[in-house]
């Protein structure tokens, strides 16, 4: 039995923050940005959004995709960094925003790779035969944890969400997945404070340490490493040559990281998805986001090999290789 994708669906926020906006706030300049990430605008969610709504929107057009309704999902996994509160889980909210009565639900923290790690451990549970339909959305208001004075954070990052209906194929579907982490390496990209180890305090809002704190240089040289090593590990698992590869979706993190990564693989730029440009670092929502946008486009092909690889705190890495198969779900 096969486990594959039979619904795509994403949402980004309508307001565009661009780097001429920045420039107005911070010590930075247009070139800088672009220069150092290539991004030049991004979106931020409205005041009155949060997570769970980015996420419902995402979702709802997910199950559209598939023809399913709520009542049909076993499960729902939301990947994400920037959860609604601390609980309940985002992914109960969402059950109850789409009216999915019927599933189980939980949220999963993994750094950037939330989506990539919650695919994969959704698509257990259906190979297992505990549940049919799973449904998995990563979504970010990843701004709102961000320093708007520390330009080396802020610029980077943008708001949005995605979302995949998982059920059985009868064709392609997931070839392998791997996951990896390296506790070592958490002090690269951390949110400090807010949690049991350091609660708010009047010392934590002096210090800005509820913002997200980045060694950008260590983050960068860790992701271009492990973009090839586990693409490499991945690919050989499922028996995947990787000149068959049809489709590169990376995280977006900044594309200096994803050039350099697609260079260390030998993948050309034009198999390479590349959204960062307009919806910058969109963190556990980038990967789905980035192939609806393929999806959407009408680019992915039935029998495509789609390498999807995601890198970020903990730090954690996660790979998956799908042979796309659009195929009609399975009804409960």
């Amino acid at each position: 039995m096969m486990v594959g994708i039979v619904g795509l669906g994403s949402y980004v926020p309508e307001q565009i923050v661009t780097n001429a906006d920045l420039e107005k706030i911070l010590d930075t300049t247009d070139g800088w940005i672009k220069s150092r990430s290539g991004i030049t605008e991004r979106r931020f969610a409205r005041k009155d959004q949060a997570t769970s709504d980015l996420a419902k929107i995402a979702a709802e057009r997910a199950l559209e995709d598939a023809h399913l309704s709520p009542n049909d999902i076993d499960l729902i996994i939301v990947g994400t960094n920037s959860p609604d509160m601390h609980y309940p889980a985002t992914a109960c909210l969402l059950q109850e925003m789409i009216g999915a009565k019927n599933a189980a639900a939980f949220d999963l923290q993994a750094g950037c790779p939330g989506w990539v790690y919650g695919v994969t451990v959704g698509a257990q549970f259906i190979q297992s035969g505990m549940y049919k339909n799973v449904l998995v959305v990563g979504a970010e208001v990843i701004t709102r944890m961000m320093d708007n004075t520390d330009r080396g954070t802020y610029v980077l990052f943008g708001d949005g969400a995605g979302a995949a209906v998982l059920s059985t194929v009868e064709h392609g579907g997931f070839l392998s997945f791997e996951l990896f982490a390296d506790g070592s390496l958490a002090e690269y990209l951390t949110l400090p404070a807010g949690g049991s180890r350091k609660p708010f305090s009047k010392e934590v809002l002096k210090e800005r340490s509820y913002f997200t704190k980045m060694d950008g240089q260590a983050v960068f040289r860790f992701s271009v490493r492990e973009i090839s090593r586990i693409s490499k590990k991945v690919l050989e698992k499922a028996h995947v040559p990787l000149e068959s590869v049809d489709w590169f979706v990376p995280h977006q993190a900044n594309l200096r990281i994803i050039q350099s990564g697609a260079q260390e693989l030998g993948i050309p730029m034009e198999k390479v998805v590349v959204t960062i440009d307009k919806y910058g670092n969109s963190s556990a929502a980038s990967i789905p986001i980035a192939l609806d946008k393929i999806y959407q486009e009408g680019k992915l092909k039935n029998g495509d090999n789609v390498l999807m690889v995601s890198f970020g705190a903990g730090m954690t890495s996660g790979a998956i290789i799908m042979e796309w198969s659009k195929c009609t779900p399975v009804r409960s």
